[in-house]
């Protein structure tokens, strides 16, 4: 009977060495969370037999469970790395469309051959559906999530339809010495401004708008002209009136419709200006309509100028907030949520399987995955630029390798004692 407990218990040993050994081993692998050798005596009695005198049958290892505890942060220059600060796991999947999820806390992420979010082993990391202008998630289910796809293309270009333009004319200015408008005599306008316009291919073209005084200055008129890549734009005028008070005589403040084909004819090399059809308006106030022209005794200044046309934008910036929500900076100005990153915590993370990279599965031990978003109730924050690293401490692992050493060491000591004392029952005589 020693002989069978002292092999047990040199088992228990080996097996707390062994998973002591794999904690140290695993010491800088990023999100792995150490493990603990857990023993249970071995008790055996039948029903006649005196439970006073009763000696254990030795030990076994009732389980080897990892301590989910947080690991430290290490923070690093790149954005894709995720680290989790709370609860929750990370949700992937081996192919695309497959849910056959696997979860982890390793956040080494990176972008693949399609611009999939991919970490080490290639499997895809899966994210909510968003609202791409307010990042609003449409679901929090994990039958709803997806790879997250990170395009590098804001999509196709749109032509200007509006330019939108308000300023202050100075009331102290003098008509132009030279009433024949002309883009190059600078005698001609008092003042001028120019901006970015975009054509239906997305091609950038300049249009400027320039400001002559014109009747008498009491009348308080403006000549408002328009050149578009440096040629005049016939037709593209108006007149501005202001009442005396500085502010826009409404009743006769008319905005500047241009003619696309009017431009194309004043492209050269059989350039376009793209669909015909892409007519746009110069609106003298800002987008809400808020803000307009005035002319007040103050230098000439332009409150608002802009438009509403974008090119093809590239992707410029990536930012991942607390809450997993991806946003995309493109460089025609653009920004748009992509997807946010899914997050689900289990009722017993113990009780999850361990499937190698750092990754589990869901049994029936650690219960359903519930899904949520991250940084709401208790799910964990998201960390972008930072990996969480391995919960091992190393000073306490080694002083448990001297311990389970010395427990080996005892044991094979009382294995070597009890076949002492069989042989020398086998010599007696």
């Amino acid at each position: 009977m020693s002989f069978n407990i002292a092999l047990s218990g040199i088992a228990a040993a080996q097996k707390d060495l062994d998973t002591t050994a794999n904690n140290i081993a695993n010491v800088n692998t990023t999100g792995f969370k150490e493990s603990r050798a857990e023993f249970a005596d071995v008790y055996a009695s039948s029903v006649f037999q005196s439970a006073k005198t009763k000696v254990g049958d030795g030990v076994r290892t009732a389980a080897v469970a990892q301590q989910f505890q947080q690991g430290a942060l290490q923070f690093t220059n790149n954005s894709l790395d995720l680290a989790i600060t709370g609860d929750g796991f990370f949700v992937t999947a081996s192919e695309i469309g497959s849910r056959d999820y696997a979860y982890t806390r390793a956040g080494a992420f990176k972008l693949d051959s399609n611009n999939f979010l991919v970490n080490n082993n290639g499997d895809f990391l899966q994210g909510y559906p968003v609202d791409g202008s307010t990042g609003a998630t449409t679901s929090v289910s994990l039958s709803t999530t997806g790879p997250i796809q990170i395009p590098t293309t804001a999509g196709a270009p749109s032509a200007t339809r509006d330019v939108f333009l308000s300023m202050n004319l100075d009331s102290r200015a003098e008509l132009p010495t030279n009433p024949t408008f002309s883009p190059t005599n600078r005698d001609s306008y008092n003042n001028t401004t120019s901006t970015t316009i975009y054509d239906s291919l997305g091609q950038a073209h300049i249009l400027s708008v320039y400001f002559a005084r014109s009747g008498n200055v009491e009348d308080n008129q403006w000549d408002v002209y328009t050149a578009f890549d440096g040629q005049v734009v016939p037709g593209a005028v108006t007149t501005l009136n202001f009442l005396s008070s500085g502010v826009p005589d409404t009743t006769s403040f008319d905005n500047i419709a241009v003619d696309v084909s009017v431009l194309n004819g004043l492209l050269n090399n059989g350039a376009s200006f793209g669909d015909p059809g892409n007519n746009f308006t110069v609106r003298f106030q800002d987008e809400t309509g808020t803000r307009r022209p005035t002319q007040y005794a103050s230098n000439f200044e332009v409150g608002t100028l802009s438009q509403n046309g974008t090119t093809v934008g590239r992707l410029t910036g990536l930012d991942i907030d607390a809450s997993g929500k991806i946003m995309a900076t493109y460089s025609n100005g653009d920004q748009q949520y992509l997807s946010q990153v899914s997050m689900v915590r289990f009722a017993n993370p113990q009780g999850l399987s361990q499937i190698g990279n750092t990754s589990w599965r869901a049994s029936l031990a650690s219960g359903e995955p519930l899904a949520g978003e991250p940084n709401t109730g208790t799910f964990g924050s998201i960390q972008s630029s930072a990996l969480e690293q391995s919960n091992v401490n190393l000073t306490t692992e080694l002083v448990d390798l001297i311990s389970a050493q010395r427990n080996f060491q005892a044991n094979s000591r009382a294995l070597e004692v009890n076949s002492s004392l069989q042989q020398t029952i086998l010599q007696i005589r």
